[in-house]
């Protein structure tokens, strides 16, 4: 009975700490010995509530998501793209600013000196700025994607010196008023691929495509959106009538997309 009054003791304790230094609507519940799981209001951009343990491990007292909020991104985003480029930089920084570890895609955090409120404080700042890889600046999110476009093709094509990124004309656009986001050559008609998020650069790339035919040039494309749900209808119409193969998305298209390039670059 005096141990179980004790450990009633402590527990009190860490809820209130964490009550005063976090925030009064936060409560435990018991799921096993040693591990409580911890109510919190704080949710996802979407909705969902962040996941946090408190358990014990080796005697010492631990935070963790046990995987919810990787588990939690990987439903917008392919996890591997969470290890490079804009997204690997927002993950990393969240977790350095506040002392969070990444075990396995396990996020845990080790409570020192028994700084019970000001452990859980850091875990939940961090888990939220990890979750800002979800709504980044538009921007950022074309960064992001330019980045997972450019980085797809410098793996799918073997022979890199094929590969111009933002290419132009440059004799006949001097000024690179007319850009493709990709020039694969060695072939009899170079490939033009264009990485499109939004309907200004459809606009764009169906003008360059008209402009490219008035020079004569001779050529194919490729058009890969990374969400082509998101574009107007009629937009997408008129560049329809220029394009010639067109993917709707990367993330779910990459087999394809394989083998359509493999087909194409002969």
């Amino acid at each position: 009975m005096a141990f179980l009054e004790n450990n009633r003791l402590i527990l009190n304790n860490i809820m209130n700490d964490f009550k005063r230094k976090v925030c009064s609507k936060i409560d435990l519940a018991n799921e096993g010995l040693n591990r409580y799981r911890i109510f919190n209001p704080f949710r996802f951009e979407d909705g969902d509530h962040i996941v946090i343990l408190l358990k014990k491990e080796n005697d010492n007292w631990l935070l963790t998501d046990e995987g919810h909020t990787f588990m939690h991104l990987s439903y917008e985003i392919d996890i591997k793209d969470l290890q490079k480029g804009t997204r690997k930089d927002i993950v990393e920084n969240s977790l350095s600013n506040f002392s969070v570890k990444n075990r396995e895609g396990e996020l845990i955090l080790s409570i020192q000196d028994e700084l019970f409120g000001d452990s859980l404080f850091s875990f939940v700042q961090a888990i939220l700025k990890i979750s800002d890889v979800t709504y980044l600046t538009r921007e950022r999110i074309r960064s992001a994607f330019y980045e997972d476009f450019k980085d797809y093709f410098l793996q799918s094509v073997k022979e890199k010196e094929r590969l111009a990124f933002e290419w132009h004309d440059p004799e006949k656009d001097p000024q690179g008023n007319y850009k493709v986001d990709c020039r694969i050559n060695s072939m009899p008609k170079p490939l033009f691929v264009f990485a499109l998020q939004n309907d200004d650069q459809v606009r764009d790339a169906t003008i360059t495509l008209h402009q490219f035919e008035k020079w004569g040039l001779s050529f194919r494309t490729l058009a890969i959106f990374e969400d082509q749900e998101e574009i107007n209808r009629r937009v997408l119409a008129r560049f329809s009538d220029v394009a010639e193969k067109q993917f709707s998305s990367l993330s779910g298209n990459k087999e394809r997309i394989s083998q359509f390039l493999e087909y194409s670059l002969h």
